[in-house]
């Protein structure tokens, strides 16, 4: 596979399919595993990565999943490349900016992948769209069996699952929901609705993980807790605690829709109008806009946009793709202008 093929779709996570793909934009597990016998990323020599490398690519090839997964080594990528697939979600910004032989295989579709040589030696990762935590643990649970039969992972009866974060100890297992939550932010109950998710134990975080800033209402939330707990109880946690705040989010909807109708509709015309023909517009704003037509659509005030069409402006407009697009680097006032001049086109094919 090639990074340039991938310009001509989206991932299945962003196509929208998935239960309560209203709110929900996507599903993740993700496995932090390590070889035995060897020293994590961060301590090892550049010999024993290659080794490392080899040996994970050799026996990921030799699995049933594996055979559907192309390797990209990030070695012979350019920056940008590596900023591409960040923004795809196939690999985590500390791959990206890592140094030395690490690689990324990955199902065409996006829905599982495997970074090598992060800051664990495996990072086995399933996205499924919308709310779909069981069936991405299904997936990711099958391939990390069918790789510990071939692998020695490092285990210690008592700890569990040896990882170079402390935190990720034990079952080796961070869950993750994206959600859309633009009613818990006009309502003003986001702040209270997180804080309650805290307490419980679980990371509220922005668009591109840790570290990162929420923007367009867009949150993953996610376990924090992997020792002493089986996966399935961690699941289960996160499970219940999504619904609630779907439920939340769905009743905060309804209350807009009842009694500030004329100020909502007149929000989402406004991004409507703002994305139909700005000339000049930056990451941040396309994503508040995006939202809120994102919310017009599933309300229904808007009937003319598909979900498919604003998922591909919602990720053709990050800074990476859209250099891709363009085929060459752009300074961040050129892909203000060609961000604008992308989201005009999709904006008139709706009309």
């Amino acid at each position: 596979m090639k990074i340039d093929d991938m310009l001509l779709s989206t991932g299945e996570w962003l196509k929208g399919l998935g239960p309560m793909s209203d709110i929900v934009i996507s599903s993740r597990v993700r496995l932090a595993r390590n070889l035995a016998h060897h020293r994590f990323p961060m301590s090892a020599s550049e010999e024993e990565k290659i080794e490392i490398r080899r040996n994970i690519q050799q026996v990921i090839e030799r699995t049933k999943m594996g055979k559907d997964l192309s390797n990209i080594d990030l070695e012979a990528l350019s920056p940008l490349d590596c900023r591409f697939l960040v923004e795809r979600h196939l690999i985590s910004r500390e791959h990206e900016e890592a140094q030395g032989a690490r690689s990324v295989a990955m199902r065409e579709d996006e829905t599982i992948s495997v970074m090598i040589n992060e800051e664990d030696h495996l990072r086995l990762q399933a996205l499924k769209s919308g709310l779909q935590l069981e069936a991405a643990w299904h997936a990711i649970d099958k391939f990390d069996t069918e790789l510990s039969s071939f692998l020695q992972f490092a285990y210690d009866d008592r700890l569990g699952f040896l990882t170079a974060c402390p935190t990720n100890v034990g079952t080796g297992l961070r869950a993750s929901v994206m959600l859309h939550l633009p009613a818990l932010v006009m309502t003003r109950h986001i702040e209270k609705a997180f804080r309650a998710i805290v307490k419980l134990n679980l990371a509220v975080r922005g668009l591109y993980g840790e570290g990162t800033e929420a923007h367009g209402d867009f949150y993953q939330i996610s376990n924090q807790v992997t020792i002493g707990r089986g996966e399935d109880d961690i699941l289960t946690d996160l499970r219940g605690v999504i619904d609630q705040v779907v439920a939340y989010e769905d009743s905060a909807r309804k209350k807009l829709l009842e009694e500030e109708s004329v100020k909502l509709q007149d929000r989402i015309w406004r991004s409507h109008a703002i994305l139909a023909n700005a000339h000049i517009i930056s990451s941040e704003e396309v994503m508040r806009h995006l939202s809120n037509i994102r919310l017009g659509i599933h309300l229904k005030i808007l009937k003319d946009i598909e979900t498919p069409i604003l998922n591909k402006m919602f990720i053709f407009s990050q800074p990476a793709h859209l250099q891709k697009l363009e085929g060459k680097e752009l300074a961040a006032d050129e892909r203000d202008i060609v961000r604008a001049s992308l989201i005009r086109r999709h904006m008139k094919a709706t009309a």
